[in-house]
């Protein structure tokens, strides 16, 4: 935008004070366009008692002393001057008057400079005054523009009246000079430096990173004088600089610099600030779980599981691959199980998962209760040994005793060289192991107790067909095999027609010996090695590890409740010395 104006011509009139002194008044500096005329104000003064008849005076161009032999502008007492100013030059003030006004005319170049004014009053009493005009010869109107313009501010610039804006900095200022009824007509310019605060016109908006990627951030302000820009967060100065536009480089971006970030530009003339949000954006951490961790039966379990992901995650609980408690895009869950059982006893996972990863953690949650003695718990027989499964549900771990009420006799688990017990997650299973032979099955009662309580229970006795074996025993094994043989030695004989003696070992009229001690007993038993090898089969099968402990228990006829059948146990009279000799 070009603004245009006139300029006027000024004219300083000084009132001469009558001061009895010599003095001059006139424009240290004063302009005028080429081609043009203007006019140089000046006021002299002299003593008042010199009281001159006539007053006479001289204008010197760029020297005020006659002997240098200046060039002379205007002389009044011959109209003598310097063949420049020829035409060009002549008083306009009146000298009686003390007025010195000179007029110039059709200005070129060469007339710019200094212009002194010498008083004449005839004789001696003449002066040259040291006050001088410097006249600037120009082509194009002098702009002066204040030295600080601020936008919003009213300024004046060459008569002119306006309120600038930050849209004018830098902007040209235009002044026309133009005279009526001539050609003569001047422009000039000048660049407006227009002051103003800063104003942030570039900045990211918000920002998502991925955790571990390079984020740059980006402030520009527009300001005169240039700003101070200052990247901060959470009042800490990250970076600053006097400049346009600053960057804030963010080298793999971690969860803990994720917030919100601020730009603050600021110079002399005032300050603006701008924020930016960054979102770094990350898998779930470990999940952490605060809550209980061991219950008693019955009991309401709460358990808090929480963690920090960016977006907030998926949370889930599970145990056994069964979900029990999910929620989505929330940071914490809240597992309540109002009555726990036994069954709730057991290892829980809380899984936490977005789309840029997965974690999980593993815990416990123990559920204590009494002793439940499960179904599975029995004895069986295999030949001469009985094997007695006590299967405990316990938290904690029972205490397990046998019990054989036809002997008064109670077996503990602490007793190891005939209990064996062994432990996995909430059940204990206890072996007792019987030695010996018995014609009905033996009691057994297994007693199971901890804090909370005691349970007891009958052992079922299953496989009783097993106790064949056990009956008949190792030396009827004998007897059969030496009937065996009898039977063919008595054919031979028979048809050798020889005589056979009764052996006295197999007399018909008593019972035979007993086989086994009447008293119970403990360890002791014949063929031990034999028995173990059985027993390790038998645990095989029962699914247990290692060599069970034995327990001896031997029964007589009497406890058996009935006496041997002589087809058990005796041969008849016929064959019964000679088997004994061949068995022997």
């Amino acid at each position: 935008m070009i603004i245009l104006t006139t300029l006027p011509l000024f004219w300083i009139m000084i009132s001469a004070s009558r001061g009895g002194h010599w003095g001059a008044w006139m424009p240290s500096s004063i302009s005028a366009f080429e081609g043009t005329c203007v006019s140089i104000p000046c006021r002299f003064d002299f003593p008042d008692e010199l009281r001159p008849a006539v007053v006479h005076g001289v204008w010197y161009f760029n020297s005020p002393y006659p002997k240098n032999y200046p060039p002379v502008v205007f002389k009044s007492r011959t109209q003598v001057v310097h063949e420049s100013f020829q035409g060009r030059s002549r008083l306009l003030g009146d000298l009686g008057l003390r007025n010195c006004t000179l007029l110039l005319s059709t200005l070129s170049p060469e007339l710019g400079g200094k212009y002194y004014f010498r008083g004449d009053l005839g004789g001696y009493n003449q002066y040259t005054f040291s006050e001088h005009s410097v006249l600037d010869i120009i082509n194009t109107p002098n702009i002066v523009v204040p030295p600080e313009v601020v936008a919003g501010s009213e300024v004046e610039v060459s008569l002119l009246h306006f309120v600038p804006t930050r849209e004018a900095n830098g902007h040209r200022l235009g002044c026309q000079a133009a005279f009526p009824n001539t050609t003569l007509q001047f422009e000039g310019y000048a660049s407006l430096d227009v002051k103003y605060p800063p104003v942030i016109v570039e900045m990211n908006s918000s920002v998502e990173a991925i955790e571990g990627s390079h984020v740059s951030l980006l402030c520009g302000a527009d300001s005169n004088p240039p700003p101070l820009l200052t990247w901060m967060r959470d009042g800490m100065v990250l970076r600053e600089a006097v400049a346009e536009s600053l960057y804030l480089d963010l080298e793999e971006v971690t969860p803990g610099e994720d917030g919100v970030y601020a730009c603050l530009a600021e110079n002399s003339y005032g300050q603006d600030n701008r924020t930016v949000e960054l979102s770094v954006m990350y898998a779930p951490w470990k999940p952490t779980v605060n809550g209980t961790v061991v219950a008693v039966e019955g009991e309401t379990v709460s358990i808090l599981c929480s963690t920090q992901s960016n977006p907030d995650p998926i949370l889930t609980i599970f145990k056994e691959k069964q979900i029990l408690a999910t929620v989505i895009y929330e940071s914490q869950l809240l597992l309540e199980l109002p009555a726990v059982t036994p069954e709730d006893d057991g290892e829980y996972w809380c899984v936490a998962e977005n789309q840029y990863g997965q974690r999980a953690t593993a815990f416990n949650l123990s559920v204590e209760f009494a002793p439940i003695i499960l179904l599975e718990s029995h004895c069986a027989a295999a030949r001469d040994t009985v094997q007695c499964l006590c299967v405990v549900k316990s938290n904690p771990e029972p205490s397990v005793a046998f019990e054989l009420p036809s002997r008064n006799v109670t077996v503990n688990e602490t007793e190891r060289e005939f209990v064996y017990s062994e432990r996995s997650g909430l059940l204990l299973t206890s072996i007792l192991t019987l030695r010996g032979q018995a014609q009905t099955p033996p009691r057994v009662i297994c007693t199971s107790r901890n804090l909370y309580g005691t349970q007891s229970l009958e052992l079922p006795f299953q496989g009783a067909h097993r106790l064949m074996w056990a009956k008949i025993g190792p030396v009827g094994a004998v007897v059969a095999f030496a009937i065996l043989i009898a039977i063919v030695c008595y054919i031979t004989q028979t048809r050798r027609k020889k005589n056979v003696t009764e052996s006295p070992s197999f007399s018909g009229g008593d019972n035979p010996h007993v086989l086994y001690s009447p008293e119970f007993r403990i360890s002791g038993a014949p063929d031990k090695y034999e028995s173990k090898r059985r027993l390790g089969s038998e645990r095989r099968l029962l699914g247990l590890r290692g060599e069970p402990p034995e327990l001896d228990l031997s029964y007589s006829h009497s406890d058996l409740g009935k006496q041997p059948t002589k087809d058990s146990y005796t041969l008849t009279e016929e064959l019964a010395e000679y088997a004994e000799i061949r068995v022997k």
